[in-house]
């Protein structure tokens, strides 16, 4: 070959390599340039003044009483550092699948477990501060919104929700050290103020619809938060975040919902070899037990199902291993939750005439704008809720502390021997009756009316409260 053509070659393939490198360094430094946009952004910004003004206040609080008080503040920044970390990482990634959003989670759901982790075994004097501290940082899972097919509720209500669970017990410390320990008040005041009105504010400032991923950035590996190498190939995608399996789909651990169709679909199998193929027998026009007759039952079927509608789906699930949510059920009297635990609340809204059964203790149980439901439950950690209902039977077989009912027009409270002392509080409510089992062993009720009406008389300058009693003639 002539010596001047191997020259030119070589000449050619030097400026390659030349370009190559300078390609590589402009891609490397965009990306620093990225970063440092990310992390001075409002939002962002706006989360390091959360996290040193009210988690500052929670360490301050914390390190003022010790021991294990201080773990779990110190477990609580950490928690909140962990999500800035995520929030700034969203900024520089593209939306990633479900396994790389696990991923990509990961680390805050760590430290979220080791603050659970305080809770188990024998309780300390300082139980009360752990349980509240670990049960509120569930809050911090708004971040995993991705939509309202989710399972979720939206980012500022998730927060909202999230709290209603540590705050039982974050109540518990300001009777139990009030005019005692200052400083064990001013810890859980603080810690309520974390998340409202701090964290909720921010999210509603900044999220309100959940988190915003890059849409020009380029993908990153959920495993690391380096740039991939600029030669050699793709590393796997790593296992998901709740299971030591492997991220292929298998039978014990099956996709849900709408994912399984697309995955299905994605798959490129035969998706239609399952199908049966419809023969003339079951056509409905061959079917004799179908007829074009509409029967009375058929149109209030219709009508329940247009009423329905209006509200939204009906929903009976447990979200995010916390919560269990029943919704727009109607006419459904045989609604079951028998896998709970005293960890887990229970959400029941907008239902008609249905009966709900709750077999396990569970931490709180709220039931909210429904018609004619019943609700039966063996007991709770915290209260029972009722509100915004019309016509309900509520029944304990077990123990509650606290049961109020707000704004409510006609209520039937069954009680057990185990829940005589429970503290019923009533606000704004009517026709609301307590049935109590009798001495006798009949197995009978004895029936209570809850006053709804007052006089209140101006004695000795104060006012005194009783209730109206009515006598009849």
């Amino acid at each position: 070959m002539d010596e001047s053509l191997i020259r030119r070659l070589e000449s050619a393939v030097a400026r390659l390599e030349a370009l190559s490198a300078g390609s590589v360094s402009r891609e490397l430094d965009a990306a620093d340039v990225g970063g440092d946009t990310a992390s001075s952004d409002p939002s962002i910004l706006a989360y390091e003044d959360l996290i040193s003004e009210r988690v500052g206040r929670v360490s301050s609080a914390g390190e003022k009483i010790g021991g294990q008080v201080l773990d779990i503040s110190k477990i609580i920044q950490q928690a909140f550092s962990a999500q800035k970390e995520l929030l700034v990482k969203i900024k520089q990634t593209q939306k990633p699948d479900m396994t790389g959003l696990l991923e990509v989670l990961k680390p805050l759901n760590d430290v979220i477990m080791k603050a659970l982790s305080l809770t188990e075994g024998k309780r300390s004097q300082f139980f009360n501060h752990l349980k509240a501290g670990a049960d509120s940082l569930a809050a911090l899972a708004w971040v995993a919104y991705t939509g309202k097919d989710c399972g979720m509720a939206m980012p500022i209500s998730h927060v909202e929700e999230s709290w209603q669970m540590a705050e039982f017990y974050c109540n518990k410390i300001l009777i139990e050290y009030r005019n005692k320990d200052e400083n064990h008040v001013e810890w859980a005041k603080s810690l309520k103020e974390l998340y409202l009105p701090g964290l909720r504010d921010y999210v509603k400032s900044h999220y309100p619809l959940g988190p915003v991923w890059s849409t020009t950035a380029k993908i990153s590996a959920p495993s690391s938060t380096k740039p991939p190498p600029a030669r050699g190939p793709v590393p796997p995608p790593p296992p998901p975040l709740f299971s030591s399996e492997t991220a292929q789909p298998s039978p014990s651990r099956p996709k849900e919902g709408m994912a399984a169709v697309f995955h299905e679909i994605n798959s490129g199998k035969g998706v239609t070899s399952g199908l049966r193929k419809v023969t003339d027998d079951m056509k409905t026009k061959n079917r004799s037990d179908r007829s074009s007759v509409v029967s009375a039952s058929d149109k209030r079927t219709n009508a329940s199902a247009t009423a329905f509608s209006k509200e939204g789906p009906p929903k009976l699930e447990l979200q995010m291993g916390r919560k269990w949510v029943v919704e727009n059920q109607v006419g459904r009297n045989n609604l079951l939750i028998d896998d709970c635990d005293a960890k887990q609340s229970v959400y029941v809204y907008g239902c008609k005439n249905s009966v709900l059964r709750i077999q396990g203790k569970v931490n709180n149980i709220t039931i909210d704008k429904c018609t004619k439901m019943g609700v039966v439950f063996k007991g709770v950690v915290a209260a029972c809720e009722i509100v915004n209902c019309n016509s309900v039977e509520v029944q304990c077989q077990g123990s509650a502390p606290t049961i109020s009912i707000d704004n409510t027009s006609g209520c039937q409270l069954y009680l057990s021997k185990d829940s005589l002392e429970t503290s019923i509080t009533t606000a704004k409510s009517s026709e609301v009756n307590v049935l109590v089992p009798s001495s006798d062993s009949d197995g009978d009720y004895g029936e209570h009316a809850l006053p709804q009406q007052y006089v209140h008389v101006y004695k000795d300058g104060i006012f005194v409260t009783t209730p109206v009693s009515h006598s009849g003639g």
